[in-house]
């Protein structure tokens, strides 16, 4: 291993921490490692200038699809963010602030994080948000949690409708806790509620739904906000933020705790990240929310101040009385999510929606005009949709992907027998041409 260009260490001040720890080269250091699995080799190439390294990056950027026009939802969405959102963000208060441990140095962003618990609570309809979360996956697993520890229960129910991989995540999480996680299968893109009567006891903690569904579905669950708080347990629901401009927003119906990735808020794709979950919560169940919460106070002298005001982690209070220990809320993507969110205001949030949806029902009724493509219309739909087609869905979105258009998200990578499903994503970026162009070369895909 030659490292003798990157490591500080002389060849003589290495042998001697070799001797102290009794092995006789730093590839000993190595040997718990297969062999198959080590590293080839850690020769690096020499150093280049900065000029140098910029055109090698922009040469294996350009080996990146270009120019390839997005129809895929499934949790992270192409949407437009208004410059205003990166030039405030990008400010060096904002950029450079670190985590606000000392109040009296942090008061701008303490009150940038009071200011978007505010605007979470008024998307959501419900009380308290703590200062956001690392994503909307683990925020989904962080209020099941909510869930046990509130009720004192065993077993979460998960409806199939969710996001594959915040289910993932889910079970992660309760993977070795003494937790039941109970799935229930689909039934038409939507939750199967007799199957939910079925399962439902008095040892369930709290069910976990999605609104709209991953298929794009659209529910209202008001009447099992009302049945699982007859039995005890709480209604966690994720939801898309953009739809809750027109949409049934989770207070309205009931929900307990409110969650979901805020990416479509003024973060970009990025590859997938980062971006930051948000939750909000009844009053009731404030001291069981993870992360932390700002508060608004004032000061000896009446002066309005901001603190910490509930912090639950182990880092901040004695381990055993801790929530959780989830370490990264993202602030800087939550500020981006409060300034987008103030730069549309209520009104330019309804608009951004109603886009969102015309959008895709102008999409739905193009792709159902190919012969043997038709949609799933088990229930009304945001600006997601699920499509059934004459041919496996992935040889499809193969097909599109070499004419510059993501089609789509074939279910089949997710849920037996839906080979022939494919779940289209249609935001306020996508136009008129862009969506009759996706209809053209699907038929011609299909059809030939």
């Amino acid at each position: 291993m030659d490292d003798s260009h990157y490591c500080p260490h002389t060849p003589e001040e290495r042998g001697e921490m070799l001797d102290l720890i009794g092995v006789a080269s730093v590839d000993d250091l190595f040997a718990s490692i297969p062999e198959e699995l080590r590293a080839r080799t850690f020769n690096i190439p020499p150093g280049m200038s900065e000029f140098e390294a910029l055109a090698r990056m922009r040469e294996l950027a350009a080996e990146n699809g270009q120019g390839i026009v997005p129809f895929i939802g499934g949790g992270y969405f192409d949407h437009l963010v208004p410059s205003v959102v990166s030039h405030l963000a990008g400010r060096s208060e904002f950029y450079t602030a670190y985590t606000p441990y000392q109040p009296e140095c942090s008061q701008g962003t303490l009150q940038a994080l009071f200011e978007y618990q505010t605007a979470i609570c008024r998307l959501t309809d419900l009380d308290v948000s703590n200062a956001s979360l690392y994503d909307g996956a683990t925020a989904c697993a962080e209020a099941a949690m909510m869930a046990l520890r509130v009720t004192g229960r065993r077993r979460i129910v998960v409806d199939g409708c969710v996001n594959p991989f915040s289910r993932q995540v889910l079970k992660t999480y309760l993977g070795n806790l003494d937790v039941e996680v109970l799935e229930i299968e689909p039934l038409d893109g939507l939750l199967n509620r007799g199957e939910l009567e079925t399962v439902l006891d008095d040892g369930v903690a709290g069910l976990l739904v999605q609104n709209p569904t991953f298929f794009g579905t659209v529910d209202d669950y008001s009447s099992l906000a009302d049945l699982l708080h007859a039995r005890g347990a709480l209604l966690i629901s994720s939801v898309y933020p953009v739809s809750l401009g027109l949409l049934k927003t989770p207070g309205e119906m009931g929900v307990d705790i409110a969650v979901g990735d805020g990416q479509s808020l003024g973060n970009p794709l990025s590859f997938g990240g980062p971006s930051f979950g948000f939750m909000a919560a009844r009053k009731a169940l404030v001291r069981n929310m993870p992360g932390r919460m700002v508060g608004e106070t004032v000061d000896g002298q009446g002066r309005r101040g901001y603190v910490l005001t509930l912090q639950a982690r182990e880092q901040h209070i004695k381990r055993h009385r801790a929530t959780s220990n989830i370490c990264s809320n993202q602030s800087l993507c939550a500020l981006r999510g409060l300034i987008f969110l103030s730069s549309l205001g209520r009104d330019g949030l309804t608009e951004l929606a109603r886009l969102n949806r015309d959008k895709s029902e102008y999409a739905k009724a193009r792709l159902e005009e190919i012969p043997g493509v038709s949609v799933l219309r088990s229930a009304p739909t945001f600006n997601e949709f699920t499509v059934s087609l004459p041919a496996p869905a992935g040889i499809a979105v193969a097909a599109l992907l070499g004419q510059g258009v993501a089609a789509g998200v074939p279910l089949s990578t997710y849920y037996r027998d839906s080979e022939r499903l494919m779940v289209v994503t249609v935001t306020e970026k996508r136009s008129r041409r862009e969506i009759d162009h996706l209809a053209r070369q699907l038929e011609v895909a299909l059809c030939g």
